[in-house]
């Protein structure tokens, strides 16, 4: 077994299927601590339940082989963690893993777990995807039960798996929620290529993908793009303040960490309230869109990810959500695709589908991989 650096902050050995996974230190494991990588909770006594997604996993016949690290509190994009180390990324070594589900995205990158459970409230499971090279989906919103997940409240999180085998992911699904079936279907998805800012290559790349794969699609604006986003920060910040507050005096919290929740201290009423209003305007938009259309087809990542030396050294980028965390404000299911890396840069599309459809966007990825020239291959850790 491959091993990736800081990936796993617990070796387990719970269940007696196969298919091992590994599970985000944010959600809870019976007899184990929930510490989500911060020296805060490092006292925190070992959680007396599984949360509702474990359990369903151990029913589903997987085994659960290690608890895995992540941004702290779950609240940074980089994957950077000082307490706990920061997670290598197997497949891009100089990049950050991505965050916040940095560990599960580098252990299933690495070959340790064919799936890794983490949590999306902006983007925290497609960017670390993205980031690593392998699959990643953040279901409609309530379609995974979040009870024994840090924090208890949120508006906008969803625990979803990756892998770095869509299929696998796929699986998973099924087994874990018997209302998902994504039985094998040739209709070509119809699809809507969003026109979104990023980078010319990236850009290009998903092109690329969409045209191999000959399938016919239009491309369409999505109004209140930049809105969601900010509005999607507005609520994160409020929410992750709300929760983690009693932490915040400790002493104990990684500088970028505090630094965000003291200027999420800030946040006003009136701004949740006009956040709010936007999530109810943005999530009409996409149902309009989504009326002619399976899926709508974007990147993941709007330009490529930091150096880990840059993020080590300081550098921030939450930019790095802007075109993830909007579907989190409106509940959709996402997913992303790892397509063939440019110059050893990673490079991946992300499909949206209608609300509680998670299964119709898996089977449009399906289609696009069978088709497309321009999604790789990948063996183990190497893109062939």
């Amino acid at each position: 077994m491959k091993s990736t650096s800081s990936a796993l902050v617990h070796a387990l050995d719970l269940g007696t299927g196969p298919a091992r996974v590994v599970v985000k230190d944010s959600i809870d494991i019976a007899g184990y601590p929930t510490r989500a990588g911060c020296a805060a909770l490092a006292e925190t006594p070992p959680a007396t339940r599984h949360a509702a997604i474990v359990e369903r996993t151990l029913a589903a016949g997987y085994r659960l082989v290690g608890k895995a690290n992540l941004h702290e509190l779950a609240f940074g994009m980089s994957g950077l963690n000082a307490w706990t180390g920061t997670p290598e990324n197997p497949r891009f070594p100089a990049l950050i893993p991505g965050g916040s589900s940095s560990g599960s995205a580098a252990a299933v990158a690495a070959g340790l777990a064919e799936i890794g459970i983490g949590t999306d409230t902006g983007g925290s499971i497609r960017v670390p995807a993205a980031c690593c090279g392998v699959y990643g989906l953040k279901p409609s919103f309530g379609r995974l039960d979040r009870r024994g997940v840090m924090p208890a409240h949120s508006s906008l999180d969803c625990v979803g798996p990756l892998s770095a085998d869509l299929d696998t992911l796929i699986a998973f699904m099924a087994a874990v929620d018997p209302t998902f079936s994504a039985s094998a279907d040739n209709t070509p998805p119809s699809l809507c290529a969003l026109a979104v800012s990023a980078d010319p290559a990236i850009r290009g790349a998903v092109a690329a993908c969409l045209e191999s794969a000959g399938l016919d699609s239009t491309t369409c604006p999505l109004p209140l793009m930049d809105e969601a986003y900010a509005a999607a920060m507005v609520l994160i910040n409020r929410e992750t303040y709300l929760a983690c507050r009693p932490w915040l005096d400790s002493g104990r919290l990684g500088a970028d960490v505090e630094r965000r929740l003291r200027a999420a201290a800030e946040i006003t009423d009136a701004e949740v309230h006009e956040a709010e209003a936007v999530r109810r305007a943005f999530a009409a938009s996409v149902d309009r869109l989504l009326e002619g259309h399976t899926v709508l087809a974007l990147p993941t990542l709007p330009h490529f990810p930091l150096t880990l030396a840059a993020a080590e050294a300081g550098q921030q980028d939450l930019t790095i959500s802007a075109l993830v965390r909007p579907f989190n404000l409106s509940g959709h299911p996402a997913l992303s695709l790892p397509l063939a890396p440019d110059h050893g840069r990673p490079v991946s599309l992300q499909l949206v589908g209608r609300r509680g459809d998670d299964a119709g966007v898996c089977r449009a990825a399906r289609y696009l991989l069978a088709r497309s020239a321009a999604t790789p291959s990948i063996k183990g850790d190497a893109y062939v």
